[in-house]
């Protein structure tokens, strides 16, 4: 669960300050979030057993 916050407090900075970084440094850095959000997604539906279910 940390890790989801850490990563959208970084996702918030990021296009917070998209205003101020060229344009490829903003998409690298959002492609990255990205990555580290869907791995993190994959790991607790394998570890919850991917029910799926509320």
């Amino acid at each position: 669960m940390l890790f989801l916050v850490v990563a959208l407090v970084l996702l918030a900075i990021v296009l917070g300050s998209a205003a101020y970084l060229p344009g490829p440094v903003s998409v690298v850095l959002a492609v990255l979030i990205g990555c580290w959000l869907i791995t993190f997604a994959v790991r607790e539906r394998r570890r919850r057993g991917g029910t799926g279910r509320a």
